[in-house]
């Protein structure tokens, strides 16, 4: 139905107003990152808002590439960005599919000792002795395997299978196939947003590892991105406390070009999951 009237021309363009100011305010930190990162140390330092550089270096970025080990972080956050992703996809989807079957055996309970862990868990410390005796400690494994399934998103893909048509299913029965062959050939196909969206979540998960990176490894050679970018910033910090001549000494300049490529490579891939993004955060809600 079209909107007339004076009221809802005035609603629609506080809507507007109010989710720009919104918008300006979500970007601005990434913006003050981004101005900051090229701006010399004694500009940056001088003013508290950065709208714009007054004067352009690269100083930071030219540092921090350099930097061999930082490549090598690059890489095993990579590696584990994506085979992680696909380690818990693939838990992930056998899981929901066979617990979305009401007829399965002890589902309930089954369900319920899932649920029970987004309340309660084990603890850091018999996590640690887990991961130990498993050998996987300094290994890339223990980022991966340990939270290979994250419960939230078991339910939400759970609830989808469970919403695709019984009918199809049983038609595909009597064609011949068995269960793998449903959920590879009717499921999955049907369930592409939710795939996509829930693989985004995990991505950009695997990609922000850091509190298992902490935990589990102390060999600088598998240390993730954001170990080393943590590493970093420690170093610039008592650098800078100390007053010595160093190239840490860039401050806030390599302080937030760190936090700019970090963020640059989910920010490059986001765009090519947002179709999917949007249909999938939607799961659940009335259609018409």
């Amino acid at each position: 139905m079209a909107h007339s009237g004076w009221g809802s021309r005035l609603f629609d363009g506080l809507n507007v107003i109010l989710l720009s100011l919104v918008a300006l305010l979500t970007l601005y930190p990434f913006w003050d990152s981004l101005i900051v990162s090229i701006t010399p140390l004694n500009e940056s330092a001088a003013a508290s808002v950065h709208l714009y550089p007054k004067t352009i270096t690269l100083e930071a970025y030219q540092y921090l590439l350099k930097l061999e080990q930082l490549w090598t972080s690059y890489k095993i956050s990579i590696l584990i960005t994506i085979l992680g992703t696909v380690i818990s996809m693939l838990a992930t989807t056998l899981a929901a599919y066979a617990l979305s079957k009401k007829d399965l055996p002890g589902v309930r309970p089954i369900m319920f000792a899932i649920v029970f862990t987004m309340m309660f868990s084990g603890g850091i410390i018999p996590n640690y002795l887990v991961v130990k005796q498993l050998g996987m400690l300094n290994s890339v494994w223990a980022m991966m395997i340990p939270a290979a399934i994250q419960t939230y998103n078991l339910i939400i893909m759970r609830s989808f299978f469970a919403s695709v048509p019984e009918s199809l299913e049983e038609s595909a029965k009597i064609d011949g196939c068995n269960d793998f062959g449903i959920l590879l050939r009717i499921v999955i196909p049907l369930s592409m947003p939710a795939i996509a969206t829930i693989s985004l979540f995990y991505a950009v998960t695997k990609w922000n590892e850091f509190f298992t990176a902490v935990m589990y490894i102390t060999d600088k050679d598998i240390w993730p991105l954001q170990l080393f970018l943590r590493s970093m910033l420690i170093d610039n910090e008592a650098a800078f406390q100390s007053g010595g001549d160093s190239p840490f000494l860039l401050g806030q300049s390599i302080k937030m070009a760190t936090i700019m490529i970090s963020a640059i490579p989910v920010m490059m891939i986001y765009p090519f999951f947002q179709r999917f993004f949007v249909q999938g955060v939607t799961l659940g809600a009335v259609k018409e």
